[in-house]
């Protein structure tokens, strides 16, 4: 089915028409919605709840950009990925990713643009993360949270696209701005 006949669907859109939080967390809340599905039929889906983020692919002066290794105990290890962090109530995207550039890599950007955004886990959590690209980057001093242990590596883009190629970068925030940068760029 081609993208344009599914804006056409019939019985778009669909809406909850219960919810129970099953748990509330720190960063999540995990729930069990009821949802009218588009045949007019309900359905149960357990769904993670979760405010959304920001990211920024940084890039200095030269064309070199910044990724950051970071320790996350869900992969069990130190990923490669570019800086983020999750939306604060009340802060926009913006706002957001511009205190994790600074937080997490020791760089402020006077230039923040768009690169669109995407969902980490469409099939059960409501994350949406914005991406952006950082440049005019200033040179500052890092806040890391207790908690974060980051080490900032500076690359061509060319070099993370071969780690996207072999595997050793395997962030999916992080392969999608690359490559969306890598893409507008070219023209």
């Amino acid at each position: 089915m081609h993208y344009t006949q599914l804006k056409k669907m019939k019985g778009d859109p669909v809406s909850k028409t219960t919810e129970k939080i099953l748990y509330h967390g720190r960063i999540l809340d995990l729930a069990r919605e009821t949802h009218l599905m588009p045949d007019q039929r309900e359905a149960s889906f357990e769904v993670i709840q979760h405010p959304g983020g920001a990211a920024a692919l940084p890039i200095l002066e030269d064309g070199r950009i910044i990724l950051i290794r970071q320790f996350r105990p869900a992969a069990q290890g130190y990923v490669l990925e570019i800086p983020a962090g999750r939306l604060e109530n009340g802060e926009t995207s913006n706002d957001c990713v511009a205190r994790e550039l600074q937080e997490e890599t020791g760089y402020q950007a006077s230039s923040i643009k768009p690169l669109g955004f995407i969902y980490s886990s469409i099939g059960f959590c409501t994350e949406k993360i914005y991406l952006f690209i950082a440049k005019n980057l200033t040179r500052c001093t890092t806040n890391l949270e207790p908690d974060e242990f980051i080490e900032p590596l500076i690359m061509q883009l060319g070099e993370a696209l071969k780690m996207i190629e072999t595997g050793q970068i395997t962030d999916a925030k992080t392969q999608i701005a690359l490559l969306r940068y890598a893409l507008t760029s070219k023209g």
